[in-house]
């Protein structure tokens, strides 16, 4: 994967996260809150840690200091966790909606392939937030 189309992604996902909120128009069924606070919004940054091209849901924020990362040559194998107040179902509309924007293709509920990755979504339990597990493995 050439560095071109990681910065092309990137800046499609977030033309995709400004775009409905420049216009002043909403793309889901309910609203989705604001991050919790302008430091949380600095630590999970607009991509969902050790993923550069997963675009962090608003509302949502790293539950974790770092995320786990293997890069080796049959692929990356990335783990992190976000999580926040916001329902679940909002957090599953909205990845379903973003991620085939930015290339990846859903195959089964909370799946998705790109590129010779599988991307993972999980929900430990955590009350009271939502935690989500994001985990890309190769294919």
């Amino acid at each position: 994967m050439t560095a071109f189309p990681a910065l092309l992604r990137a800046a499609s996902a977030a033309l995709l996260l400004a775009g409905p909120a420049v216009a002043g128009l909403g793309s889901l069924p309910f609203p989705i809150p604001p991050l919790v606070s302008p430091a949380a919004a600095a630590e999970a940054g607009p991509f969902v840690p050790g993923l550069t091209d997963v675009p962090v849901m608003p509302g949502l924020a790293s539950a974790e200091s770092e995320p786990l990362v293997f890069d080796k040559p049959g692929g990356r194998i990335v783990q992190a966790v976000l999580a926040g107040r916001v329902p679940r179902p909002a957090v599953l509309a909205f990845y379903d909606q973003t991620l085939p924007q930015l290339g990846w293709r859903r195959t089964r509920d909370r799946i998705y392939v790109r590129e010779g990755e599988e991307l993972r979504l999980e929900f430990p339990a955590a009350a009271p937030d939502t935690a989500v597990r994001f985990i890309l493995t190769p294919r």
